[in-house]
């Protein structure tokens, strides 16, 4: 891959990849940027956490969601942040739903009531802030546990996704505080040809092919490690 210095650098060594683990540790299998705000490479003017969104990584996980409409981003990892791309999405889709909807999944007993709670939330609603999921489904603070296990188990399992971020707003229609991630669920983030192709796609095959990708990207990637990253 070619040294990235910028965003634009990033998206397109991004596209080219098609997927990558993001926040400075490739665990072993693959990240285009594979290092820390503690370890940046000498003469490389990508920095962790300045705010600048040419060349701080940290900002670039929601522009991609606001400035373009071929890549997610979401815990999708090793339950920390990743990428996939349009190109690529529908391979990790037949691995890791094989075509299964959220409500054969929660019959099969693989999802919380919590998980079902938030799914059938934004699939009712379109998309909403974190804020706003938690006052639809009415969790209490006493929840928080069992809520952002509910989203990070959704997102491992490709049905929700993050798709922005958002404030609250006052009486008055004024947003304050800290911005929260906006969630929606996957069929409703992707456009049309990506589920599509993804029922054409047989697991095995998804398998195989994400497979020779990471080891293109990185010959010396942990092969126990390489399958938990394709399967979540």
């Amino acid at each position: 891959m070619g040294m990235i210095r910028n965003w634009n650098d990033f998206c397109g060594e991004l596209i080219k990849a098609g997927f990558s683990i993001f926040g400075g540790n490739d665990e072993s299998v693959f990240s285009l940027i594979n290092f820390d705000w503690q370890n940046t490479p000498p003469g490389s003017p990508v920095r962790w956490h300045t705010g600048d969104p040419d060349t701080d990584p940290w900002e670039w996980r929601m522009r991609v969601l606001a400035e373009r409409d071929d890549i997610a981003y979401g815990k999708v990892f090793f339950r920390k942040g990743g990428f996939i791309t349009r190109e690529w999405y529908p391979y990790f889709l037949a691995a890791r739903r094989g075509g299964d909807s959220f409500a054969d999944a929660y019959e099969a007993g693989e999802y919380s009531y919590f998980a079902k709670r938030v799914y059938e939330a934004l699939h009712g609603s379109g998309p909403m802030p974190v804020h706003e999921i938690k006052a639809r489904c009415g969790f209490a603070r006493g929840d928080q546990p069992k809520f952002e296990k509910a989203l990070a188990d959704l997102q491992a399992g490709l049905y929700i996704t993050i798709s922005g971020q958002a404030q609250k707003r006052n009486r008055f229609g004024e947003e304050y505080g800290w911005h929260s991630s906006v969630f929606a669920v996957t069929e409703h983030f992707w456009p049309d040809g990506v589920f599509e192709k993804a029922a054409a796609i047989g697991a095995d095959e998804a398998e195989a092919a994400i497979t020779e990708q990471v080891y293109r990207l990185n010959p010396g990637a942990d092969r126990a490690k390489v399958r938990k990253f394709i399967f979540g």
